[in-house]
């Protein structure tokens, strides 16, 4: 296996490092990875992971990159199209959170974050920033565009778009955390479509938009 990866075109060999090193990094935590592991599953040398990524820090903030920040384009694409009421909106960026929670590595990648980042901040403070730090101010402006027109009612921005993400965070607990050791599968997609009936119905204005 590992001689058919290494004939693999160079510039397939980042994703197969990532997808190696995300791997490990939820087996083993961020400490307990090391990058002669990441360059075994990956079928690759260690020295072949140091062409692409400078060490297991950059190794992480590729892994984050590639299985969380790119959803934020996604985000950013649908406010920048949408015209009209700004409520429709939050149901299906609510909705799509909870796609990527069920379909992809974004709780596993979340959780690594959470367990390791008192001991590696660097890694917390990286996914601060390129995820959160990226992510909150667009909602943000999203329900500033809502209070503005009059449909929401004169609510802080800040502390709305926490209260939104509240339930995703859950979410990613929830499956990341308590589904592996016994509790009931989550429906996310189903908690994502209660949660945001309940913020909607909560955010609009007496005479605001339907």
């Amino acid at each position: 296996m590992a001689s058919v990866k290494q004939r693999r075109a160079p510039a397939e060999r980042p994703a197969e490092i990532l997808e190696a090193a995300l791997a490990l990094f939820v087996e083993k935590g961020f400490a307990g990875t090391r990058l002669d592991d990441v360059a075994a599953r990956a079928g690759l040398s260690k020295a072949a992971i140091y062409l692409y990524f400078d060490d297991k820090t950059a190794l992480f903030r590729g892994v984050v990159r590639q299985a969380v920040s790119g959803n934020l384009d996604t985000v950013a694409a649908m406010l920048a199209a949408h015209r009209g009421p700004v409520a429709p909106l939050l149901p299906r960026i609510l909705e799509f959170m909870a796609s990527r929670i069920e379909d992809t590595p974004m709780a596993a990648v979340a959780k690594v974050v959470i367990a390791e980042s008192r001991a590696f901040p660097e890694i917390g403070r990286f996914y601060l920033d390129e995820v959160i730090g990226q992510g909150m101010p667009m909602l943000e402006g999203l329900i500033r565009r809502g209070v503005a027109s009059g449909e929401f009612r004169a609510v802080d921005p800040a502390m709305t778009v926490r209260s939104i993400i509240g339930a995703m965070l859950l979410a990613v607990l929830w499956r990341s955390v308590f589904e592996p050791i016994g509790a009931e599968r989550l429906d996310v997609r189903a908690l994502a479509r209660h949660h945001a009936d309940l913020i909607v119905r909560g955010l609009i204005a007496p005479d605001g938009a339907p």
